[in-house]
């Protein structure tokens, strides 16, 4: 199965449509700037918490048809969380951090 990354409006992250294809991606680059966060990308950081192929001009992924299965949100529903929760509710659980980092409730977390 393929996945998609949908844009939406930066205004737009709680606004999504609920499409078991599609992931609401704002393309805010802020997943990438926090990857100490999380254990499972930790080994994505160079040094200062950012992705090493996090490209801050396009706020992208300099390997991003390449990238690693846990940057893939589809993916990692379907490999570790399928099981666990519906489409709807992990979609939902990743906005939600979405939103805390754009907050920066998460950002100063070691």
């Amino acid at each position: 199965m393929k996945w998609v990354v949908q844009q939406v409006p930066e205004n737009g992250l709680h606004h999504w449509l609920s499409d078991m294809n599609t992931f609401p991606c704002t393309q805010c680059g802020l997943c990438c700037q926090y990857v100490h966060l999380a254990e499972e990308t930790r080994f994505l950081d160079r040094g200062d918490g950012v992705c090493g192929h996090y490209d801050a001009a396009t706020k992208g992924c300099s390997i991003y048809d390449e990238r690693p299965d846990i940057c893939q949100v589809g993916k990692q529903y379907e490999l570790n969380y399928r099981n666990r929760y519906t489409w709807d509710e992990f979609v939902s659980i990743n906005l939600r951090v979405c939103q805390q980092l754009s907050e920066g409730d998460l950002a100063d977390t070691p």
